[in-house]
């Protein structure tokens, strides 16, 4: 049993696979990564940088699939154990009755967060420059897109997986056009996940692994310490950026507020699957399933912008490791 209480469902099905003997490591990586190769479906070049939630006793997400072409493309996708998908190979075909905003340039880097009765789905959208869209679906079939989230430019836009104080709340990174030198992550609320202010600063780079700029990565997940985040970090190496993740607890009900923040990072590119593909050097988290009874977590993560990979952990661990390390 955890220690420390989370906020959510038993998910006793979710992957899980025990430590390694004789390591000591907090975050664990599954032996048989990666859990999605880049051709699982006929048309992709990679699949990575996805997202994935319980859905029906199972397991639903949307996958970010850049095609043959090199277009960046969003994909949904269904498995019974998390571990083997099913991808549809079409990319999702977004309803949307607002023409200024529906025929998107691209959509990468998926979340997706359950709020009340639906699924919401945010993606960085391609709409003169990189910003954040927004649509929801019940079933993962018929995906109704909203109004983006901001003006251009902007990534990495997770929401918080319940209203704080009445409001809807989501993590964000303005960045510019290209392959953004520089980003702290913001937090900014909203009445109706249209109308959005109230932006707040919630941290910037700090630390040497991530002293280039840092982005959210899965949804935070809720627990007595305060909101469990994870969240990627950059550094600018010799041979280019470099991918990693670590953690951090924000404040329950001032989310922007940041408790502890852990030193190290938890998980950098070592393996040959986050060194070696199309974007050597990343380890990018963007999903995580969470067994409250347990307090066990399964982070899916990117490996080198290539393949999608699995990592473990137990949250009574990370918790202590980033309140030892802050």
């Amino acid at each position: 049993m955890s220690k420390v209480i989370v906020k959510g469902d038993p998910l006793p099905n979710m992957p899980w696979e025990n430590r390694p003997r004789g390591s000591k490591s907090v975050v664990w990586r599954y032996s048989r990564n990666p859990v999605i190769p880049r051709d699982i479906i006929p048309c992709s070049n990679s699949v990575f940088n996805s997202a994935v939630v319980p859905f029906k006793g199972a397991f639903a997400g949307v996958f970010r699939c850049d095609d043959q072409r090199r277009c960046m493309r969003l994909h949904a996708g269904r498995s019974k154990d998390g571990l083997r998908w099913q991808i549809d190979p079409e990319p999702i075909a977004f309803q949307c009755d607002i023409p200024e905003i529906a025929a998107f340039e691209y959509g990468y880097d998926p979340r997706v967060c359950w709020i009340e009765d639906r699924y919401y789905v945010t993606w960085c959208n391609g709409y003169h420059g990189p910003t954040i869209g927004i649509a929801w679906t019940t079933d993962f079939k018929t995906f109704h897109q909203m109004e983006n989230a901001y003006l251009p430019f902007n990534r990495n836009g997770v929401l918080f997986p319940r209203k704080i104080n009445g409001k809807y709340v989501m993590l964000n990174r303005p960045s510019d056009n290209g392959h953004t030198p520089f980003g702290d992550i913001y937090c900014s609320e909203s009445p109706d996940l249209i109308h959005w202010g109230c932006h707040r600063h919630v941290m910037g780079t700090k630390h040497p692994w991530e002293s280039t700029k840092i982005g959210a990565g899965p949804i935070p997940i809720e627990t007595s310490e305060g909101w469990l985040l994870f969240y990627h970090g950059v550094l600018t190496s010799c041979n280019g950026f470099v991918y990693s993740f670590g953690a951090a607890l924000l404040d329950l009900e001032e989310p922007w507020k940041v408790r502890h923040r852990a030193a190290p990072y938890l998980l950098s590119p070592q393996r040959d699957y986050e060194c070696v593909g199309d974007t050597p050097n990343v380890a990018f988290p963007c999903a995580a399933l969470c067994d409250a009874k347990t307090g066990r977590l399964a982070i899916y993560y990117g490996g080198a912008d290539t393949v999608t990979c699995l990592a473990f952990t137990q949250v009574d661990e990370v918790v202590q490791f980033i309140k030892e390390n802050a």
